[in-house]
């Protein structure tokens, strides 16, 4: 049976308040959208901001097919301890797993220790959904947009962006708010592919997240006003009346495939 390593972002405290408020960790949504595809896989999680026995799953990184790095509140400009330690998670990953997808906060965690850079984003923030993200030509080859629309829409939540990829990394998609919302480069024995956006995660829990960061997006001004929350909210319900699950989660599909997984689709 295949292995593969989920390495959860959030600090343990971010999670404990998404429990408490009735929403799933994204490890928890990831688990359920990899079952979607297939239960026949061998599944560990880490939080290497959190967990104790981080040394212990670094020694045995090399049993792993693959690695999913998923999202995070965290902000890689703050170099606090715990981003720190993901960091250097992520270097031990980069010497050891061959097959690494990574999303969002895992992308950028991935492009940091690959010698890339990260800043906050100039032209706004995708706040649950990012609209008309465009395969380039490199991407229509890549096997992550594999019977992928060239332009599509999809769950996204982020307020920074990679300002600067690694060295011979292949740019893949891009929208009007990031440049590099796909990217694939090679680090240590690694083939990692970098998305800035969230194909496991529902539309439906983007909205929960909405409502359950309502004060921290007024005050950090990604919103105006409750109203315009409202209307935001109502455009993501809009989509998800056109939206198909088998197209939103194509990369994650795509990424089980190449490391040879049998799925039940």
């Amino acid at each position: 049976m295949k292995k593969i390593l989920i390495v959860e972002g959030n600090l343990r405290e971010e999670n404990q308040s998404f429990t408490d408020g009735g929403i799933k960790t994204h490890t928890e949504s990831l688990k359920d959208s990899i079952s979607y595809f297939t239960k026949d896989l061998e599944i560990d999680v880490v939080n290497p901001s959190s967990d104790s026995n981080v040394s212990d799953v670094v020694k045995n990184l090399n049993k792993y097919d693959g690695m999913i790095w998923g999202g995070s509140s965290l902000n890689i400009y703050n170099d606090t301890p715990e981003i720190r330690r993901q960091l250097d998670f992520m270097r031990e990953c980069q010497s050891n797993i061959k097959n690494i997808l990574a999303i969002c906060w895992g992308m950028q965690v991935a492009v940091t220790v690959a010698g890339g850079a990260v800043k906050r984003c100039e032209r706004g923030a995708h706040r649950g959904i990012a609209h008309d993200i465009e395969i380039n030509e490199e991407g229509l080859k890549h096997n992550i947009y594999k019977n992928k629309n060239k332009i599509f829409n999809t769950p996204a939540f982020n307020f920074d962006e990679v300002v600067t990829l690694p060295a011979n990394s292949i740019l893949l998609a891009s929208n009007s708010i990031n440049k590099v919302m796909g990217v694939s480069f090679k680090a240590g024995v690694s083939n990692i592919w970098g998305i800035q956006y969230h194909p496991e995660i529902s539309y439906e829990k983007m909205i929960s997240l909405i409502h359950f960061r309502t004060e921290r997006l007024l005050n950090n001004k990604a919103f105006k006003n409750q109203n315009e929350i409202d209307n935001h909210v109502k455009i993501i319900e809009d989509e998800i009346k056109v939206s198909k699950l088998d197209a939103r989660m194509r990369e994650l599909e795509n990424w089980l495939k190449f490391i040879d997984l049998k799925l039940n689709i």
